[in-house]
């Protein structure tokens, strides 16, 4: 067994059997971070020695005998989850000091389940981009080509377990974060229903639109993640309480009374007339339409279906992201934390040269936005009318959901692109997203797996996403997808 390229029920196995300890493991993968990560620049922050502190005591936990399926393996967070005395930078020189005195609710998740933490993932400033090119930090590079762009916000995190530098890693999904990268990296990403894994100590940007979710190889190793992460916190006000579920139970039968030459009989797949119009490229809808073909081969069929408001969702959440993150970013001052101005004459002066210094042009642009559409005057005419768009978009998938079980589509309308080629028009790399936010607004699951390559030999992802609190049969339809597809086992040359 290759551990680089191992899933993490392999990795599971090998260390319950002895084949090989947790330290092994992290040093395995802290070797590999040395390598490559001064081409990619996946992480900000590694520290061997706290990394491999963990794993003795997990190798120790599974010597007791009190070890969990990820016991021992090692993840990587995106540094926008706060974990404690470790460096929380979230891509912003404003924070590029800081070292957070606590651990955000996921954190202590994997903590508690004996996960060894492999250090913390570059990302877009404070979550705000598309490709990982707002860090301050410098760009993330795409492992399948170094001269594009690896998808954001939570670029390093796709990155890392794209070139095998980590064999899992979380992130946070705000408009497509993890789905958006995780296609253009060839690897799997899901963003839960919104409420299913808690906010707490995770640096907020949208607070409404926010989710942490997970990164790895395959469906099912998300299962396994999503297992650890899922879960109530009276900490988050918007974590709900639910009772524990599985997240592995439909990994063999996602659909109730399939075949085994037919696992997903039964399951109606809708697909959006929006989503494969203009805009698509020739190449992702290739590779998308062969996706559907090997899916009706499994005993799904599809129907088209119209989510008419979609089309208004890139707008709507321009308005909302902004005017949420303008709320929550007042909190970065220079006062309390994080960067502060050297040089200032008064308090007030003191909060412009911080906040001029410490924010990138993207935040700064996305402050303006939010704090314009909220003053008085505009919140009517920008804000509430886009709430109002924000319950169109929910009415449409509740409406889908009548007719079908899930929907399948393109996660994002291009392949990377080169980096640079649009940070000059805004408005050209927001619409990289335009698939993938509408889920947000909805506060609904999506997915995306591995479904080929398109122009340059570059990855090609598929959406799923699923009714509410539907992840287990989502991760059960991409396992089924996986088992007859190799896309999720391709490795980016020289990896």
């Amino acid at each position: 067994m290759s551990p680089e390229n191992a899933s993490l029920r392999e990795l599971s196995d090998a260390l319950a059997a002895g084949k090989l300890s947790s330290v092994e493991l992290t040093q395995a993968f802290l070797d590999r971070i040395a390598a490559a990560n001064p081409r990619l620049n996946a992480f900000i922050t590694v520290d061997p020695e706290a990394s491999l502190a963990e794993a003795r005591r997990a190798d120790e936990r599974r010597a007791s005998g009190t070890a969990g399926p990820l016991t021992g393996i090692p993840v990587a967070h995106k540094d926008i989850w706060c974990a404690r005395g470790w460096r929380t930078t979230c891509g912003s020189r404003m924070l590029a000091n800081f070292t957070s005195p606590y651990d955000a609710h996921v954190v202590e998740r994997f903590a508690a389940a004996g996960a060894v933490l492999l250090g913390k993932c570059n990302m877009d400033e404070f979550a705000m981009g598309s490709s990982n090119e707002t860090s301050w930090f410098g760009p993330v590079r795409n492992p399948w080509n170094p001269d594009f762009v690896p998808g954001g916000s939570s670029g390093g995190s796709a990155a890392a377990v794209a070139a095998r530098l980590a064999p899992a890693a979380t992130g946070t999904d705000t408009g497509g974060s993890i789905r958006q990268p995780a296609a253009l990296c060839g690897i799997s990403g899901l963003k839960p229903t919104y409420g299913i894994v808690s906010r707490y100590g995770m640096v907020a940007f949208a607070s409404s639109l926010d989710q942490g979710g997970p990164f790895a190889k395959s469906a099912a190793d998300l299962a396994l993640l999503l297992n650890v992460m899922a879960g109530f916190d009276a900490r988050d006000s918007t974590s709900l309480e639910r009772e524990p579920e599985d997240y592995t139970r439909c990994l063999a039968e996602p659909v109730a009374g399939a075949s085994a030459g037919r696992p997903l009989a039964g399951l109606r797949l809708g697909l959006p007339r929006q989503y494969f119009g203009e805009g698509l490229s020739p190449d992702v809808a290739r590779a998308v339409e062969a996706a559907l073909a090997e899916l009706r081969a499994l005993g799904a069929t599809t129907k088209a279906i119209d989510l008419p408001a979609s089309d208004l969702a890139v707008p709507a959440y321009y308005v909302i992201a902004p005017a949420e993150a303008s709320s929550n970013l007042s909190r970065f001052d220079g006062v309390r934390y994080g960067h502060r101005a050297a040089e200032y004459g008064d308090l007030i002066d003191m909060y412009c040269r911080t906040r001029a210094e410490g924010f990138g042009a993207e935040v700064k642009r996305r402050i303006l936005i939010g704090t314009y559409v909220l003053s008085h005057g505009y919140y009517d005419a920008y804000y509430l009318k886009a709430q109002r768009i924000r319950r169109l978009i929910a009415d449409d998938f509740a409406r889908a959901f009548g007719e079908v079980d899930m929907i399948a589509g393109p996660t994002s309308p291009t392949v990377a692109f080169r980096l640079g080629a649009k940070t000059a028009d805004p408005v050209q790399m927001y619409l990289n997203d335009i698939y993938t936010i509408p889920a947000n607004l909805a506060g609904l699951p999506g997915l995306s797996i591995p479904a080929g390559f398109g122009e340059g030999g570059l990855p090609v992802g598929l959406q799923l996403v699923g009714n509410y609190f539907d992840e287990a049969r989502m991760l059960g339809v991409g396992h089924q997808f996986q088992r007859v597809t190799d896309w999720h086992e391709r490795v980016p040359p020289g990896y």
